[in-house]
């Protein structure tokens, strides 16, 4: 089983609440099987000690990503060294992409569609009306 694990930051304000943000990638993956999209609070490490998970899998668009996941990655493995962390780099058409580029666009009347799922950029016009 994959989890999409939704962390409930208090110090971030994201343009959607952590409900809406489910169902978006709950719609998105659909298609997929053996997935499930939930969201949590507090340390990410601990959530997948939680849900008995093995293997934590991260994103990585530029390199200051990777600095920035190694870190985390190496802290991790601190406080629980049964938890593994696998890095996946982004294809290069999505390299340069990041929830602020995407709301910057849509603020100013750009066309994300390309760039998001067609229901996700509905979402964002909706916001930015």
């Amino acid at each position: 089983m994959v989890i999409v694990a939704v962390l409930r930051n208090p110090n971030k304000t994201p343009l959607f609440t952590v409900e809406e943000r489910i169902e978006q990638i709950n719609t998105s993956v659909q298609h997929l099987h053996n997935l499930e999209v939930a969201s949590f609070k507090g340390l990410t490490v601990e959530y997948a000690k939680q849900r008995n998970a093995q293997v934590l899998l991260r994103g990585l668009r530029v390199l200051s990503d990777f600095e920035m996941e190694l870190q985390m990655a190496h802290t991790n493995k601190t406080l629980s060294d049964k938890i593994e962390t696998v890095f996946l780099a982004t294809s290069n058409e999505y390299s340069f992409l990041s929830s602020s580029v995407v709301k910057e666009i849509a603020k100013f009347s750009g066309s994300v569609d390309h760039l998001v799922p067609k229901h996700v950029a509905q979402d964002i016009y909706k916001r930015y009306l």
